[in-house]
């Protein structure tokens, strides 16, 4: 099965339309839970596509600061049909009790925090980069981006994120959990040793505090996305040096910080 049909599957369904009822078959998004057994120990589940599980599992444990290296990862291994990821570090983790008691996500299973406490935000640095994106450049890449969205043209189900530089989309990533499609651009630029610092984040969805320290982790200094930021989002981003934009469609966006990075203005 390729990657693309792992996405979905084709059910039958009943459409009501102005009064009229046809029955067809139509395509539904898939969804796993992925367990993650850490060092032998049971850490995490996470519910996902079932697609590139690799780059979400380490961007995830580098999202929560649990490596912090390629190196730091001693064997990994996936058995596909339990959904179960095995990795071995070559350094102890954090107390599993603290890094559980937290509030997680109702969409997320067990391991997946909603809300960042304060030794979180300890663990993020400023964002550093020189980067300056014409705003036209970047209208032009959210145009790709969109016009790459296959899987939610298909089903409707999916979130988007991608990395891109000013010149092309770099990594792009599609899941149920726009969560899950930030952490495996981690992944990816974690696997791949990439410097983020000339780099755009680009997102579908609401950019929520989470997704901009995420970002922060990833290290780009640019978020922009078709739907809106939080508050406490554009808070984050102002301490945190990321310049946020928001409902980027059509022929324009909304900047909500350190502007200063975008020219033409």
């Amino acid at each position: 099965m390729g990657e693309r049909q792992q996405f979905y599957e084709t059910r039958r369904v009943i459409k009501y339309r102005q009064g009229e009822i046809v029955q067809l078959d139509d395509n539904i998004v898939n969804e796993i839970p992925l367990t993650l057994m850490l060092n032998g120990e049971e850490f995490a589940t996470l519910v996902c596509s079932p697609v590139m599980e690799k780059e979400l599992v380490i961007g995830f444990l580098a999202g929560e600061g649990i490596i912090s290296d390629p190196d730091d990862i001693k064997d990994y291994f996936y058995r596909e049909k339990q959904r179960v990821v095995w990795i071995e570090t070559f350094n102890a983790v954090p107390q599993m009790d603290t890094f559980l008691g937290r509030n997680f996500a109702s969409c997320c299973g067990k391991g997946r925090p909603s809300l960042y406490f304060l030794n979180d935000q300890d663990n993020v640095r400023p964002v550093i980069g020189d980067l300056t994106i014409p705003a036209e450049t970047l209208l032009e890449l959210m145009r790709r981006f969109d016009a790459e969205s296959d899987i939610f043209k298909t089903t409707g189900g999916v979130h988007s994120a991608a990395l891109a530089d000013k010149d092309r989309i770099i990594a792009r990533y599609d899941d149920i959990g726009r969560h899950n499609a930030l952490d495996r651009i981690m992944g990816y630029k974690f696997l791949n040793r990439l410097d983020t610092g000339g780099t755009v984040v680009f997102l579908s969805g609401r950019i929520s505090s989470e997704m901009l320290i995420k970002t922060a982790r990833i290290g780009s200094p640019v978020l922009i996305s078709r739907s809106a930021p939080t508050g406490l989002a554009v808070d984050y981003a102002i301490q945190y040096g990321i310049t946020v934009a928001g409902f980027a469609r059509g022929a324009g966006f909304n900047i909500y910080c350190n502007e200063e990075r975008i020219s033409g203005l």
